[in-house]
């Protein structure tokens, strides 16, 4: 189980500055936890949330077990007509799916070519500004 607590360090400009942002369990509910950040509130969101789905056996396959990450955050932005601001959701999910069997080493792997494809902002940029791809 994840900690309670969970503290982020966060280069929120990618200027080599970064931050501690701190996020509190919130709520646990069946394969689901849910943690709230600073400034979270109904009225805007600021959450980080962990999924599971456990692995289901398929003939000779044992399953897969599949784990995701959601950050969401409101934001401010222009409305459609230009005449003024809506909060909207900004949400970043990033998934896994271990078949069973797998090595913690080959999962490490995996994961850090999902960093490398994040960290590489000839990469990155274009597809997180304008969906590039």
């Amino acid at each position: 189980m994840q900690p309670n607590e969970i503290n982020l360090t966060v280069d929120l400009t990618n200027s080599g500055s970064p931050v501690t942002k701190a996020y509190a369990r919130y709520d646990q509910v069946g394969n689901r936890s849910t943690y709230i950040g600073e400034g979270h509130s109904t009225d805007s969101r600021n959450l980080l949330q962990f999924y599971r789905t456990e692995p289901k056996r398929n003939g000779e396959s044992r399953g897969v077990m599949k784990g995701a990450l959601k950050f969401t955050i409101d934001r401010s932005v222009p409305n459609a007509s230009g005449t003024g601001n809506i909060v909207s959701p900004q949400i970043i999910e990033v998934s896994i799916a271990n078949p069973v069997g797998v090595t913690p080493a080959q999962t490490l792997e995996a994961f850090q070519y999902a960093v490398a494809l994040l960290d590489d902002d000839t990469i990155a940029a274009p597809f997180r500004d304008t969906q590039e791809i």
